[in-house]
C-alpha cells in the first residue's frame, strides 16, 4: 500500500503554528512546534511532514495558483 503524500497547506503567513491536528481540536498530533517560511517561500513540518506555503511566494507562482 502506497504512503499518502503530505498534506500541502498554503497560507498567508510566513510564521505558523503546527501541531499535526487536523479539524479536531487537541486531536492526536504531535507537539506544538513554530515554522518559519524563508525566501523559497515553502517550509516542512519536521513532525508531521506537512508542506506550508506561502500565498502569493515564490512557491506558490510555481505551483500555478
Amino acid at each position: 500500500m502506497a504512503t499518502p503524500a503530505p498534506e500541502t497547506i498554503r497560507t498567508p503567513k510566513r510564521r505558523i503554528a503546527c501541531d499535526g491536528g487536523g479539524d479536531i481540536p487537541a486531536a492526536l498530533g504531535h507537539p506544538r512546534v513554530w515554522l518559519e517560511i524563508d525566501d523559497k517561500g515553502w517550509v516542512d513540518c519536521g513532525y508531521c511532514d506537512r508542506h506550508y506555503i506561502l500565498i502569493g511566494g515564490p512557491a506558490d507562482v510555481e505551483a500555478g495558483h
